[in-house]
């Protein structure tokens, strides 16, 4: 699974149990109750891992929006037994947005599920690395820092 996070909204994707193919699965409102919202739907899918996404910027600093991703990381790291990973996201609403107005969906349309597409653009990412066998070069894990026991 992934997890773009946003200020507003989380969006989250899965993939097949082969990891093959992408594909949106919810937004959840960003709230309080948003990571236990996300950790209940990486356990009724039973996902052993979890990219979320680290948005940099083009220089590859992190600025505010990385530090809430990495937050929001380590809240979901507690509340799951799945790894979680981070992904540097720079590019993917801009690419899902790209996506979405190339197949005829207007701005305005696209703001309810702009976060959905931004994950599945995460997952697909990931995958690819995944499948290159580059996924620890590229991802940083995510330690529980007090245990996963609710």
């Amino acid at each position: 699974m992934s997890v773009d996070v946003g200020t507003v909204r989380v969006g989250v994707a899965a993939s097949d149990p082969d990891g093959l193919m992408a594909f949106p699965i919810a937004t959840v409102t960003r709230s309080p109750r948003a990571p236990r919202e996300v950790a209940d739907l990486i356990a009724e899918r039973e996902a052993t891992e979890v990219f979320v996404g680290l948005p940099r910027t083009l220089k590859g600093r992190e600025g505010t929006s990385a530090q809430d991703a990495r937050g929001f990381a380590a809240e979901l790291a507690e509340l799951t037994d799945a790894t979680i990973r981070l992904i540097d996201e720079r590019f993917s609403t801009a690419s899902a947005s790209r996506q979405m107005s190339a197949a005829g969906r207007s701005a305005k349309a696209q703001r309810q599920v702009i976060d959905q597409a931004a994950a599945v653009v995460i997952l697909e990412s990931a995958l690819e690395v995944q499948k290159n066998g580059n996924l620890g070069t590229v991802t940083t894990e995510v330690t529980p820092t007090k245990g996963n026991d609710d």
